[in-house]
Formats: C-alpha cells, sequence, structure tokens
C-alpha cells in the first residue's frame, strides 16, 4: 500500500494510505450506453511557452486532442470548447475556433466519435452599449462557425444577452431568431450563476422556478430545433420538475454535478441524459457505470458511480467556477498530462488543503488510475507548496 503525508483543516499534517483499487480503463462504444452521455473536457496548457500566463493562452494541442479520444475509447461524447475548457475564463473565441477546428478534424478519423461544440457570445464584451440585435449577431457568428466546420452546436448562455436584457421577450427573441436558424437540433445549456455569477437572473426572471417557465416555451415554440437542454442548477429537484415538462422529443441532459447519479439512473417517469463536466475527472467511472445500467445492472451503476458523488462535490464546491483546477488537477495525477498548470493560471483558485481533500476523495471514488503515480505527484505539489513530505 502507498502512504503519503496530507495537511489537515487544523494544520496538522499525518499519513494517508491509499486503499482502494482503481476502476480499470476499458473500452466502450457509446451504443453500449443506454444514455448518451457527454464529458465536458478541459484543455491541457502548454507550461513552456513563452507567454504572459494571465493574458495569453498557450495550449499543448497534442495532448489535449489525445485527451479527447481517451474519452472516445471510453464510449463518452466530447463537449468542447464549454466552461469545464475555461471557456470564458481563459479560453477566447478565437482559441476555442482553433479547438473546434482541430477537435471536429480529430472526429472525423473515428466513425463513431461523439462530439458537440459550445457556441455562445463570449467575443462580446457585456456593455451598456451592447444591443439586443449585437447579440443576436454574437451568436450567429459563433453557430455559423461550428456549423461550417460541420460540427453539432451546444448554444450556451451568454453574459452579454443577461446584462442587456429587459424582460423575458428579449430572451424569447434572440433563442427564437437563432433556433430557427440553425441546421440540426441544438442543445441548450442553461448554467447557473453559481457556474458563472455573470448569469444571474438568466431568462429574466429572479427565480429558477420562474426562469423555468420562460425557458420551456422557448423550448416550446422551437421543438423541432432542440435535441435536449442542459441545466446547471445543482438541483435535483429542479432538474426533475423541468425533465417532467419538456416535450417528449426533447432530452434533459443532466448539468447537475452533485447528484448525476440518480438523475441519470432515473425514476419511473423518465430520466437524464449527461453532459457532464464531472466525466472529464472520472471517466473510467462513468464508462463502466453506463455500460452496467446499459446491461440492465443498476446496482453495479451506482456501485460505480455513488462513491464519486463526494469527490465531484468537492471538486464543485463553492465558488463553483473554480471547479476547472480540479479537473486538472486529477488529470495530473493520473499521468494524463505532464504538468499541473493551466491557461490563465487557473491553478491558483484552489488551496492545498482543498487539494489534499481531493486526493483522499478520488482515493475512495477508485479514480487514482496509479496510486503510486498520484503520490508522488501529490508530494511534489505539496513540497512545492511548504509541506514537509
Amino acid at each position: 500500500m502507498t502512504t503519503i503525508n496530507l495537511p489537515n483543516p487544523d494544520r496538522s499534517i499525518t499519513p494517508y494510505t491509499i486503499t482502494s483499487d482503481p476502476i480499470p480503463f476499458v473500452k466502450f462504444m457509446a451504443a453500449d450506453f443506454p444514455r448518451t452521455a457527454f464529458a465536458a473536457a478541459h484543455v491541457v496548457a502548454d507550461p513552456l511557452a513563452n507567454n504572459d500566463p494571465w493574458l495569453t493562452p498557450a495550449i499543448d494541442w497534442d495532448t489535449t486532442l489525445q485527451f479527447r479520444h481517451r474519452l472516445w475509447d471510453l464510449g463518452l461524447g466530447v463537449a468542447e470548447a464549454m466552461d469545464t475548457a475555461q471557456r470564458g475564463m481563459g479560453l477566447g473565441w478565437s482559441e476555442a475556433q482553433e479547438l473546434i477546428r482541430r477537435s471536429q478534424s480529430e472526429a472525423r478519423t473515428r466513425g463513431d466519435a461523439l462530439i458537440a461544440y459550445g457556441a455562445g457570445t463570449d467575443h462580446l464584451p457585456p456593455s451598456p452599449d451592447v444591443k439586443i440585435d449585437d447579440i443576436i449577431q454574437a451568436y450567429e457568428e459563433q453557430v455559423s462557425f461550428v456549423e461550417a466546420q460541420g460540427g453539432r452546436v451546444i448554444l450556451m448562455a451568454s453574459r452579454a444577452l443577461a446584462f442587456a436584457a429587459n424582460s423575458p421577450d428579449d430572451y424569447a427573441r434572440v433563442y427564437g431568431h437563432i433556433l430557427r436558424q440553425v441546421r440540426q437540433p441544438v442543445i441548450m445549456h442553461w448554467l447557473g450563476e453559481m457556474f458563472d455569477p455573470a448569469l444571474a437572473g438568466y431568462w429574466g426572471k429572479g427565480t429558477h422556478e420562474e426562469a423555468m417557465d420562460v425557458c420551456l416555451d422557448v423550448i416550446a415554440a422551437n421543438a423541432n430545433k432542440v435535441d435536449g437542454i442542459k441545466i446547471s442548477l445543482l438541483s435535483a429537484e429542479k432538474e426533475i420538475a423541468m425533465r417532467r415538462r419538456l416535450p417528449a422529443s426533447v432530452k434533459m441532459y443532466t448539468g447537475d454535478d452533485f447528484n448525476y447519479a440518480e438523475l441519470i439512473a432515473g425514476d419511473k417517469e423518465g430520466y437524464s441524459h449527461a453532459l457532464l463536466g464531472i466525466f472529464d475527472a472520472i471517466a473510467p467511472a462513468a464508462s463502466a457505470g453506463l455500460a452496467a445500467l446499459g446491461r440492465g445492472n443498476t446496482q453495479e451503476f451506482f456501485d460505480m458511480l455513488e462513491p464519486t458523488v463526494p469527490l465531484s462535490r468537492h471538486i464543485f464546491a463553492a465558488p463553483t467556477r473554480f471547479y476547472k483546477t480540479g479537473v486538472v488537477f486529477l488529470a495530473y495525477l493520473n499521468g494524463l498530462q505532464d504538468h499541473f498548470q493551466m491557461i490563465g493560471g487557473q491553478q491558483s483558485t484552489r488551496s492545498v488543503q482543498h487539494l489534499a481533500d481531493l486526493f483522499r476523495l478520488a482515493d475512495k471514488a477508485r479514480v487514482l488510475a496509479d496510486p503510486d503515480l498520484a503520490a508522488d505527484r501529490m508530494r511534489a505539489v505539496l513540497q512545492v507548496n511548504g509541506v514537509p513530505a
């Protein structure tokens, strides 16, 4: 067994012994799963680039794209250029365009690759000078780019729209205009303010329940252009309530990184598909669990996924927008990248104690692929931060 000294909240340092056997990497196909499942994938920074990390992103394209192939090998789809890829927190539209081009090129090499791309308005900064027509044009630019690459659209929430809208009618106007134009049905994405404070009051209403009414009206008016909606409100009750009101043709994609296991399993009245940032971090467990569900073994599904939920709740703890740091840190521990650097310097958004607790929870979730390697890398991070080995 591997033992490592880890810090505790009381500032003591005590030995921790890794006890769990990791879930093995087993290849599956999307057809093995009874749900459509996307992992929102992170980008890997280039730590040797001569740039200003807070200002100019530098991306290790080879490692970034290798990670997409790993997700495809596990049968998972890739939700590309989303908030997990630090969209709006280091990854700008120009970098997102390059990421979309490269990922679509890789997807073409695989006949079974499931992938969709975030299109929003992040190249249009919120401003009192920005009008609704400007927001429509910004959405049109990004949607057109994704479609020109042959890609499928995930219609992301807009900070500019949240800033400029005066009523729910402005949301209906923008979304209706864009949805009428898209070539194929899109996945809409309602990202809650816990993920992005700039999106508070989205859909022009003060409560999520009132906002849900507006969103559902938009979907109902354009149901033939909506494949599904991903909501990220971290509330199983709200997701289930909305899921039961969707048109029969429209999927619910859970974005609830706190309650995904129960939401994917579902109930007698329905279930959620998945579009989750945590699936980036726990991909082998997610894949194995979905395959078990596909075999009709619900207990094995929960055995695989329920131990990952405390880890996910920790990674996505408030301030939730900093969850990307935990996702990338786990990729580093698991040898999927050679460093713990992030674009925008975002590796600094979580404390050493947070990372130590993440390590413990990752062990319990059985997602440390190589415990010895993970311990060595954890020791290196601790040492740099003044924690004695």
